[in-house]
């Protein structure tokens, strides 16, 4: 399109105009006092009238579409001045004064004024063009106001070789149909009524709309046709002329001509701006193309290990325990093999991550483009609160199954230690409800009666004897039901029995107790021996039965104190054996004096003592038991103390190498935070010197391995504290996964400053100016300064917050230059401070990052493209319009870029639309982050 803001240029116009001279070096006046020397008779020529109205008309209205309005009669439909002051308007780029909406023919004649005014303003001497000949619609002064408007809009800047205007016009059309045969272009009439010379300018711009090769001389109405046709299609060049009003003409109207001409001359003209326009659109688009596969890159995986942590945490979360052992320790080797197996590789993918979000960041910042902003939840806050959130399950899974394990192993001792105690009980109480029931004492003789009340007193002491056992036995029941035991309906079930034995044997023993003491009167004869050979029988056999049951018990012990204990206290047990020993020795020496008795006095015996059941044969038997038992509890306790022996040495082991790795975690870490704070020498170097010390870390992994070896080792023993160390594995894994990401993320920072400094041009000592003035405010040295620290140090480099420049006062250095300031009182504008802090601290954290504030000084003194440039570039390619259509970004753009734009352009809204029509501005602001995309 034609650029209609061209230089003022004074010259003048009127049907009566007079001037000398044309050619290269005249003026425009000149030139129009010599061709257009207006002949009232020549004007009324039909046939060159008619070409000039419908040359004008085709030309007016190829602007006035732009305004979405055209005109049928251009003597008519200008007369009330309100398409004329449009018209202008649209071709100038420029707002006139505001007409006058009245229909009377005074207020037609001021709006014409108007337009003549500005016609005028740019140079223009209309003489003899008055607004009552146009508001009256005189053709004549009509057709030379029109024709006035183009010669200063449309070809009066127009200039080749130092020849403008017409001679311009007509040297262009020269030079670029030089090369086509039958084409000699002399003058804008007689050489153009064959077509050829149309068609060659269109062949020589765009040779693919036109097959030249075909065209004949001898028929200059298809030629004209073809021409016309084809630029009105592909050029946007308006039909002005019909071929027949050409050809049948001996000499075409020349201002028709010339108009027709200029049209090309301007489609062409910007063809290298296109070219340029593009090249710059391409340019971006290819930068913005690269962001957005970084962009979906970074989603992709944040998506990725998002989905792994949302699978992850539920697993960790699940507390719902197994019933056995086995299955318990088989959860815990899983957890090892996720520790192992699948969470590091997700460790070093977090890594990257963060590392690919700050390279895109770096990479936005460098394209002058606003920073990513990832989908809701993938942020790097919501990842590392996800990752938290793991670690947080991890731990707390890892607790929950060693303190399982734990619950396990009680319920398994207590569920055995009430079946023995339950079994002993049961084996006791056998028979001795059938016994209770008897009813012997009613044909007893008084000898037997009195036996049987013994024997009923030796039951009862027995019976008595036994109560703190069935207590045992209920609040063993009680603490597996508290502890969640599997099997606790068979425990409740057994234990519910015993009890209601234990109830209906008390019941038992009180009513045949009633009922021996009835007859109590009756009986007077006792076997004094017996009975007290019962009564300390009874009691030594329950405590033997209750030693069988403390040497047949099962222990657990964790440590080397608790073993310790149970050892003493067995020794302690053994000390008590030489008095049991004579105890036994004294039953025994009982019944054998109430046999000599008997003997001696020649009584008969029926063999048993009718008092009680324990025999002296029984009383041995449980004393050669006891004896048999003492030395396998000895060996079960010296198996355990080994046991634990073992585990203590293995506690010092994991203590020793923990006590080395966890103090060098914590020395690297606090190296590796000075020197991202000093920072010496060149960034490369930094670089490499923090690679080095990466390879060192890296290097040291073979004893974080052999101490997991140890740990593993440990909770393979079931041991479950540590009072040698500090530390914990848990505590040592995660100080390691700390200081890999922290050496990871600090050589990253360094990277984008390379990257920063690279691609903005700085310096090596303004990289070490920014880094010293950086430190020197950032006083706990925590590498981010505060809003104060931040706004100090800018003015320190000498920059002016107020009027958002640096300030160069004169040779004077950064420490005179602090000095000056802080003299005269210096202060920065809260407005613009805070403008530049929402910059370089988006996320309102309060704190300015090093990386941060080198982005900022690096844009301050570097050019990119800005919005700006975009939108007057899609301009040029719109041909000057408000909008652009899909088909001139598919000529102008490559495929792939066009398309891009097509997809992503709203469609336009503006009073000018056009079918198709798109809206090149919002695009080209939605690219530098000034709206949405």
């Amino acid at each position: 399109m034609v650029d209609y803001h061209a230089a003022n240029q004074s010259y003048q116009y009127g049907p009566s105009s007079g001037g000398n001279g044309a050619g290269g070096g005249g003026s425009m006046g000149d030139y129009m006092a010599q061709e257009d020397d207006w002949d009232r008779d020549l004007l009324l020529d039909p046939a060159w009238e008619k070409q000039q109205r419908k040359t004008f008309t085709a030309w007016c209205n190829s602007h006035l579409r732009k305004a979405g309005t055209q005109i049928e009669n251009i003597d008519e439909d200008f007369r009330d001045g309100l398409k004329l002051m449009l018209l202008l308007e649209v071709i100038s780029g420029e707002r006139l004064p505001k007409p006058e909406r009245g229909k009377m023919r005074v207020h037609k004649i001021n709006n014409v004024n108007k337009a003549l005014d500005f016609i005028a303003s740019k140079g223009v001497k209309l003489v003899s063009i008055g607004a009552e000949e146009i508001v009256d619609g005189n053709a004549k002064m009509t057709l030379g106001m029109i024709w006035t408007i183009i010669l200063r809009f449309a070809i009066q800047d127009i200039s080749v070789e130092e020849t403008s205007a017409k001679e311009g016009l007509l040297l262009w059309c020269q030079r670029k149909t030089a090369p086509y045969k039958n084409v000699n272009v002399q003058n804008f009439h007689i050489s153009w009524k064959d077509g050829l010379a149309f068609n060659a300018l269109i062949h020589r711009h765009r040779p693919e709309l036109i097959e030249y090769d075909k065209l004949r001389k001898d028929d200059p109405v298809t030629n004209l046709n073809n021409a016309f046709e084809v630029a009105e299609k592909y050029l946007d060049i308006p039909k002005m002329l019909d071929a027949e009003d050409i050809v049948n003409t001996a000499r075409p109207d020349e201002k028709a001509i010339m108009t027709y001409v200029s049209s090309f001359y301007h489609a062409f003209s910007g063809a290298q701006k296109a070219e340029t326009a593009a090249n710059r659109i391409c340019k971006v688009l290819a930068v913005n193309q690269e962001n957005e596969h970084l962009m979906e890159d970074y989603e992709r995986l944040a998506s990725d290990l998002l989905e792994w942590i949302r699978r992850t945490i539920p697993w960790l979360e699940d507390r719902v325990p197994q019933k056995t052992i086995q299955e318990m320790q088989q959860k815990l080797e899983d957890f090892r093999d996720y520790r192992r197996v699948h969470k590091p590789p997700k460790v070093q993918e977090k890594c990257q991550l963060e590392i690919n979000f700050n390279t895109l960041q770096t990479k936005l910042r460098l394209s002058n483009r606003p920073a990513f902003m990832p989908s809701e939840g993938k942020m790097v806050s919501d990842i590392n609160n996800g990752w938290q959130h793991l670690e947080q399950a991890e731990k707390g899974y890892e607790e929950w199954l060693l303190n399982e394990i734990r619950r396990l192993e009680r319920l398994d001792h207590l569920a055995e230690k009430f079946r023995q105690k339950a079994s002993i009980h049961e084996a006791w109480t056998d028979g001795k409800e059938a016994m209770l029931k008897q009813r012997d004492y009613e044909t007893a003789t008084l000898s037997d009666i009195k036996a049987l009340i013994r024997k009923h007193e030796a039951f009862e002491s027995d019976l008595a004897a036994h109560q703190d056992r069935v207590e045992q036995i209920a609040a063993i029941a009680q603490e597996l039901n508290e502890l969640d035991y599997y099997d606790s309906h068979n425990v409740n079930t057994r234990c519910q029995k015993i009890c209601d034995q234990w109830d209906t044997l008390g019941s038992l023993t009180h009513s045949r107790r009633e009922a021996l003491e009835k007859t109590e009167k009756q009986l007077e004869t006792i076997d004094q021996l017996h009975l007290e050979y019962a009564k300390r029988a009874a009691p030594f056999n329950n405590w033997m039965e209750s030693a069988m049951e403390d040497l047949q018990d099962m222990f657990i012990v964790h440590t080397i104190e608790e073993i310790e204990g149970l050892i003493s206290a067995h020794d302690q047990f053994k000390s008590t054996l030489p008095d049991a020993d004579r105890e036994r020795e004294a039953i025994l020496a009982i019944h054998k004096e109430a046999q000599r008795i008997a003997e001696s006095n020649h009584i008969k015996l029926s063999g048993s003592n009718p008092y009680t059941t324990v025999t002296p044969q029984i009383i041995n038997s449980k004393w050669e038991k006891v004896q048999q038992l003492v030395p396998k509890r000895d060996q079960a306790l010296l198996e355990e103390q080994s046991k634990q022996q073992s585990n203590e040495r293995l506690r010092r082991q994991f203590a020793s190498q923990a006590n080395i790795v966890g103090p060098w975690i914590q020395t690297k870490m606090e190296e590796i935070g000075r020197i991202s704070i000093e920072m010496n020498g060149t960034l490369e170097d930094q670089l490499n010197h923090l690679k080095q010390y990466e390879r060192s870390i890296v290097d040291y992994k073979p004893n974080l391995d052999l101490l997991e070896q140890q740990h593993q080792l440990i909770q393979e023993a079931l041991i479950f504290d540590n009072k040698h160390t500090n530390y914990t594995m848990e505590h040592i894994r995660v100080g390691w996964e700390q200081l890999l990401t922290t050496i990871a993320r600090t050589i990253n920072e360094v990277e984008n400053q390379i990257l920063t400094r690279d691609a903005k041009g700085i310096s090596q000592e303004q990289m070490q100016e920014f880094r010293a003035s950086f430190n020197h405010f950032d006083k706990d040295h925590g590498g981010a300064l505060g809003p104060e620290e931040f706004k100090a140090c800018l003015i320190s480099l000498g920059y002016d917050v107020e009027n958002d420049r640096q300030k160069q006062t004169g040779s004077m250095d950064s420490d005179d230059f602090r000095a000056l300031l802080i003299s005269t009182g210096y202060s920065l504008g809260d407005a613009e401070f805070n403008r530049i802090m929402s910059m370089v601290d988006p996320n309102h954290s309060g704190l300015v990052t090093f990386q941060a504030f080198i982005d900022f000084m690096s844009r301050e003194t570097t050019d990119t493209d800005t919005a700006d440039q975009v939108i007057a570039s899609f301009k040029v390619l719109a041909g000057d319009k408000n909008f652009i259509t899909a088909e001139e970004l598919r000529r102008e753009l490559p495929p792939d870029q066009a398309e891009y734009c097509i997809a992503r352009m709203a469609p336009y809204q503006g009073p000018d639309a056009v079918p198709g029509a798109l809206d090149y501005k919002s695009f080209s602001t939605a690219l530098y982050g000034e709206s949405d995309l």
